[in-house]
């Protein structure tokens, strides 16, 4: 496995950051949350770009009151369309038996920004491209909520995926934890939790340029700490919201790359991008869990940049992202689509 980065970023990279920077943008820590919250927002603003069968906003119960969530249930193309009536007949002969996986999906934005709209053509892309239903996880956030409230929401949604997979045509037995950035930390952290509290089976972790452990000690956090859109002192910032105490950074659920034993976890794939800060984190936790006994894939695209994988449609569209979407779909669907059994 490797994390390098390229000589320079992909051109259609170079050009949202020309854009970007065109814009006078201010960053995240230099304005308020809200604010901060309203700008992300209104750069993933537009209409849907890809039209599932149905898209459903409703809420679950969390450990404090209600949690939304939005579930996606993939598009009516030929080829769901055929593998849904093949599901069909097989429930009507096999009650609950071939069931799809389920996608439980953690929004990034670094605990504090983000939301299930912000990350809404992520979702529905990753369902259009799986053909499994996806839950997206409106967690609590920080500042408001700090550590460990946004994990016990997502702890509590894994536990609610597990007993209610099958009215939802999935499989309990085959729930995938995803997530972006603070997501893909929420989605590890949540698969250490059910393996220390014997909770819910979780049969695979996608994890998106997840943060781990400490970046700042790593040389992609030197090499794109500024100028590559996600910056060295957002992060801090971000960091500063999301833990009210010092001693919380040193949590394992926090930070699981600071756990001595990784062993028993669920199979991953981990993706990277060679202009991020995060790069070498997200290379460090693959290598930990590869060490462990854990069957780990790693992608780096290394002309890419943090935040890429939710830039697939104007007015951001980098192309190269939608081989991401190719690699994780298809190490999803090579673990856990199964053969028809009678």
């Amino acid at each position: 496995m490797t994390a390098d980065r390229a000589a320079e970023p992909h051109p259609d990279v170079q050009r949202f950051l020309e854009l970007y920077d065109s814009l006078e943008t201010p960053s995240f820590d230099e304005v308020p949350v809200e604010r901060a919250r309203a700008m992300l927002e209104e750069l993933q603003a537009g209409e849907p770009a890809i039209e599932l069968e149905s898209v459903t906003d409703r809420t679950i119960d969390g450990p404090n009151g209600e949690i939304p969530i939005r579930l996606y249930e993939p598009g009516a193309g030929e080829d769901n369309q055929r593998g849904r009536d093949r599901d069909e007949e097989q429930e009507q002969e096999h009650e609950h038996e071939h069931q799809r996986p389920l996608i439980l999906y953690f929004h990034g934005g670094g605990w504090v920004v983000g939301s299930i709209d912000s990350h809404d053509n992520t979702c529905r892309k990753l369902a259009a491209d799986s053909g499994y239903p996806v839950v997206s996880v409106d967690y609590r956030l920080a500042p408001e909520h700090p550590f460990p409230a946004g994990l016990q929401d997502c702890y509590a949604a894994l536990e609610w995926a597990a007993e209610s997979a099958p009215e939802l045509g999935a499989d309990p037995d085959r729930i995938v934890l995803a997530g972006d950035s603070a997501g893909g930390n929420l989605a590890a952290g949540t698969a250490l939790l059910a393996r220390d509290q014997g909770g819910p089976a979780v049969a695979y972790q996608l994890l998106i340029y997840p943060a781990t452990g400490d970046a700042t000690e790593t040389d992609s956090y030197e090499e794109n700490g500024k100028g590559y859109f996600l910056t060295a002192d957002e992060m801090a910032w971000f960091r500063d919201h999301y833990f009210e105490r010092s001693l919380d950074q040193g949590n394992v659920y926090a930070m699981p790359r600071r756990t001595t034993d990784l062993s028993g976890l669920p199979p991953a794939t981990i993706i990277t991008a060679g202009f991020d800060p995060l790069r070498d984190d997200g290379k460090a936790y693959a290598t930990r869990l590869e060490d462990a006994g854990v069957p780990v894939t790693h992608y780096n695209y290394d002309d890419l940049i943090h935040g890429f994988f939710g830039m697939t449609t104007e007015p951001v569209a980098i192309e190269r992202a939608h081989e991401a979407y190719d690699d994780a779909v298809g190490d999803l669907q090579s673990a856990l689509d199964t053969k028809d059994t009678v």
